[in-house]
């Protein structure tokens, strides 16, 4: 065991030199390279005029220093130290490139300042230049510690550990230091690394979905290059857009290369904060559409025996239908509070139910089935819960053919629709399940 801890404090030491290296090169480096250029502009809105200087909040805005070498002692174990020091030096990489690609120098020239804080922000103007803009590296960074530190922190000392972060936050204006532009697209760039690098899970880019919809990542890459193209053009308040921009570029990801394990929906039916804030525009989109699509229609129906067809429910559906359990097949929308039995079986939008899909659905129907009222839900609760419930009856043998549990399932709820590809994978399944029963 002593062994073990002499180990993990040597790579400690390890990653912290390392980082340290490579911040401060990095860093410097863009700097410098910004300060040589002609071409360099700056992008603030006017209000940003009305921003005073806070010379005391140098003092927060320097604390972030020491968080970041000492969330690196502290971590307890091999893999949140790895995990930590990649998100930390995918951070640094992705805000220096935005440094180099697309620099930006703060516009406004601070007076002098006396006295201590004077010197503090002497000294760190001493290697930091108005340069390194958007987007905030501080910012970026902060996000990721932030989520470290939480986890050690319970009671008043959460609420001050917030308190702080904030004004952190907060310092990176009110020193003088950046533009408003720098701090959401530092946000995104921090909760970006938290979903590459996430706990207790594996990072998407050991996923291999089985299929590619190569359509649909084409349909949202194009979507990413529109919204792109008219905050750019337009900018000013239509900046915003960029937000989307991202969103639309990981969706076309997760469809082209991470498939629903993408998009990180938990156990629990929710999000954690960081990836509801990277994909939120998106998440908004699906949640109103959702909406939309079924606001002339039942929220669920009943289909038989206990079992509930329809789309992703709030708290109050929930507590209102008095379900017992809810197998989801959505992955792009969280589910409202619920305390009864839940199974999450996340797949895209638009993307058929592969094999082994539709026999976990079909097994953990009928397990939670008989446990009293159960609802079978997705973003609609028109095609991929409603294939999940086909495979059901057809597994449990309610339905002899595929066809006669469609037509089951299309007496009670008539807007389902089951694409010629999902009946193939259905058919084919139904095969498969046959001669695995007819061997045994």
């Amino acid at each position: 065991m002593l062994k073990l801890f002499s180990r993990l404090n040597v790579y400690k030491c390890v990653w912290l030199a390392g980082l340290s290296v490579f911040f401060f090169a990095s860093y410097n480096f863009a700097n410098w390279l910004s300060s040589q250029r002609e071409d360099v502009t700056s992008l603030f809105f006017s209000w940003e005029y009305s921003i005073p200087l806070w010379s005391w909040t140098i003092i927060p805005y320097w604390s972030i220093d020491l968080m970041y070498g000492l969330a690196i002692l502290l971590t307890s174990s091999w893999q949140s130290l790895k995990n930590l020091g990649l998100r930390l030096l995918t951070a640094q990489v992705i805000c220096i490139t935005c440094f180099l690609i697309f620099p930006l120098k703060f516009y406004f020239e601070r007076p002098a300042l006396d006295g201590f804080l004077g010197l503090m922000f002497d000294i760190l103007m001493g290697f930091d230049k108005p340069f390194n803009q958007a987007p905030s590296l501080h910012i970026t960074l902060l996000v990721i510690l932030w989520q470290f530190y939480v986890q050690y922190f319970k009671g008043l000392g959460r609420y001050i550990l917030h308190f702080w972060c904030f004004l952190i936050a907060l310092s990176v204006l009110t020193t003088w230091q950046h533009h408003f532009f720098d701090i959401p697209t530092g946000l995104w760039v921090g909760c970006f690394s938290l979903w590459l690098w996430p706990d207790n899970m594996t990072t998407p880019l050991k996923h291999r979905p089985l299929t590619k919809n190569y359509i649909w990542a084409m349909i949202y890459f194009c979507l990413c290059l529109l919204s792109f193209t008219i905050a750019i053009y337009i900018s000013g308040w239509a900046l915003w857009l960029l937000w989307l921009a991202g969103a639309w570029l990981l969706i076309a990801t997760n469809y082209l290369l991470f498939g629903a394990s993408g998009l990180q929906k938990q156990q629990n039916g929710h999000f954690k904060l960081a990836v509801y804030l990277l994909y939120l525009p998106f998440f908004a989109i699906m949640w109103l559409n959702s909406r939309l699509w079924t606001i002339k229609h039942p929220t669920d129906d009943l289909i038989i025996d206990e079992v509930y067809l329809g789309r992703i429910p709030s708290s109050k559906t929930l507590n209102q239908n008095h379900f017992i359990s809810v197998v989801d097949l959505c992955a792009e929308l969280p589910i409202g509070f619920f305390n009864g039995n839940y199974k999450l079986i996340p797949v895209l939008d638009m993307t058929p139910l592969s094999q082994q899909e539709c026999q976990q659905a079909a097994q953990a129907i009928e397990y939670y089935r008989q446990q009293g009222k159960l609802l079978v839900c997705c973003a609609l609760g028109y095609s991929r819960s409603a294939t999940a419930v086909i495979a059901w009856l057809l597994w449990t043998k309610r339905a002899n053919t595929l066809q006669q549990a469609i037509g089951i399932v299309k007496e009670q709820r008539n807007s389902i629709v089951i694409s010629s590809q999902q009946q193939l994978i259905l058919s084919n399944w139904l095969v498969n399940f046959k001669d695995e029963i007819a061997i045994c």
